[in-house]
């Protein structure tokens, strides 16, 4: 019995020792995480340049990072928050400058073109902007075209090839693992079953990329122009006959400034800072770099709330039913007490609807649609379209007071598709495995993946489709003021730009 009560005791000191010491480091983390995310609102320095990186990923939402103590800012920026930074460096006596370090970047066209159009705005307030580069891909140099100069690495990578969209089909795949598709859609250009029916490219699907490559395009050449000094036409005669290769080309053509290595443009960069050459042994000589990320921090924190305020509902992802199961996904439950929360607060006058979604529920759709159509009735709202607000995305903002868009914004996409598949020939011919059952009524076990639908079945599905489709069309109609034959006619599940929506 002592030998127990010896035992026991001893292992409940151990407990109490290392409660303590698991505490200690949970209030240490606490610290931590609260000391960095204090150091994201800092004060920028004197003679300070801002530094956008293109590799980085650009949300339209900011998210917080709860492992920030291990490294990393508290809070990474969306794009409204770099937008705001942007027009804040216009007039911040401490930022002398801005640095676009080109690489290649996962961001979509719109939201460059977004992000460009805030550094044109930047201009005006006289400072530089200049660009360096080890590789300058297409769609990273479009941004760096604002710049002063741009300067690429003498052994690097560029490009301007033009565009091109290449898509995978599966009609293939299914057959030889004998699974049959069984696709309703409404539309001829609602392609996003394509994959799955078709070997290639249908004709109208054909047709709606290469509109929607030429208006890209054609913005994307333009910007160049502009940079080079040369007509659009003469860009795409550089793409259709490969003329630019190597740096070298880039820069006899006068994409580029000049040839240099990173630390002869941060000499540039000194003098204009009105700095020495760079000397290790003082630290006044060293560049100020401020990072995007930490500067929208400091900006973010100085925003001032007041009344009479406008909401922006950011609207990210996929829309689907129910509670959120990821970052950037436009759950209809979800959204909706955001919707209702912004209609019953009395401090709030507005609303700007920020779209960046290619679709998904109908369902959720319009059950999101009716929650902003009660908010309407209380408060204006204005729909602002980011890289994409197709299909779903177009349904939940068609409604709204205005619609505004960018050029390169992929939006449309009015029409509705469903898709089962049928793996009885599968299931059976190389797994062995049968299925048998009873029903009490024709349509118990619809729908199915282990037999073929019935003809009724199929006509089921298909008219489902076309009552979604019909309602859609209603809801554009009667918010755009139009006939339903006439969104008919620019329907038929096309995608358009921004440019050929307007």
């Amino acid at each position: 019995m002592k030998q127990f009560f010896k035992m026991f005791f001893a292992s409940f000191l151990a407990m109490i020792v290392m409660s303590v010491i698991v505490f200690g480091l949970t209030v240490g983390l606490i610290a931590a995480l609260a000391s960095d995310a204090g150091e994201d609102g800092k004060e920028v320095a004197a003679n300070s340049v801002l530094r956008i990186e293109m590799s980085k990923v650009i949300h339209e939402i900011g998210e917080t990072n709860p492992f920030a103590a291990f490294g990393g800012l508290a809070y990474s920026p969306g794009l409204y928050d770099i937008i705001k930074a942007i027009e804040t460096a216009k007039t911040d006596k401490n930022v002398k400058g801005i640095f676009i370090k080109m690489d290649m970047t996962p961001n979509g066209w719109a939201t460059l073109q977004q992000l460009r159009q805030a550094l044109v705005a930047f201009k005006a307030s006289k400072k530089f902007i200049y660009a360096y580069g080890e590789v300058a891909p297409q769609k990273s140099y479009y941004l760096a075209s604002v710049a002063d100069s741009i300067f690429l690495n003498p052994v690097g990578f560029t490009e301007l090839n033009g565009l091109s969209s290449e898509l995978p089909f599966f009609k293939g795949t299914l057959q030889k693992l004998e699974i049959e598709p069984e696709i309703f859609y409404a539309g001829k250009f609602k392609s996003a079953t394509e994959p799955f029916r078709e070997e290639k490219m249908s004709e109208p699907n054909r047709k709606q990329i290469s509109d929607l490559q030429e208006d890209i395009w054609t913005e994307f050449t333009t910007a160049v122009a502009s940079h080079s000094k040369v007509s659009a036409a003469t860009v795409d005669g550089w793409a259709q006959t490969g003329a630019i290769q190597f740096p070298e080309d880039a820069l006899r053509n006068k994409l580029i400034d000049g040839l240099a290595y990173i630390d002869q443009v941060e000499d540039i960069i000194r003098l204009k800072l009105d700095k020495k050459k760079d000397d290790k042994k003082k630290d006044d000589e060293k560049i100020n770099y401020v990072e995007l990320d930490e500067y929208t921090s400091t900006v973010k924190r100085k925003r001032k709330m007041k009344d009479g305020r406008i909401a922006v509902l950011l609207a990210e992802g996929s829309i689907t039913d129910g509670q959120k199961n990821e970052d950037f996904e436009i759950a209809s439950e979800d959204f909706v007490a955001q919707i209702r929360k912004i209609r019953k607060n009395d401090k709030i006058k507005a609303v700007v609807l920020r779209v960046n979604s290619p679709g998904g529920s109908a369902l959720a759709s319009e059950v999101i649609l009716r929650e902003l159509q009660l908010l309407r009735a209380k408060k204006p709202i204005i729909v602002s379209m980011g890289d994409v607000a197709a299909s779903g995305g177009y349904y939940i903002a068609c409604q709204a007071d205005s619609i505004f868009a960018l050029p390169n914004t992929i939006t449309g996409s009015i029409g509705v598709f469903t898709m089962l598949f049928n793996a009885e020939k599968m299931l059976q011919n190389k797994l062995g495995i049968t299925f048998d059952e009873v029903k009490n009524a024709p349509y118990a076990d619809f729908p199915t993946v282990t037999r073929a639908l019935t003809a009724e079945e199929g006509r089921r599905m298909q008219a489902m489709v076309d009552t979604i489709y019909q309602t859609f069309m209603r809801r554009v109609a009667t918010a755009r003021r139009m006939e339903t034959a006439m969104v008919d006619s620019i329907a038929q599940g096309r995608v358009w730009s921004g440019t050929d929506a307007l």
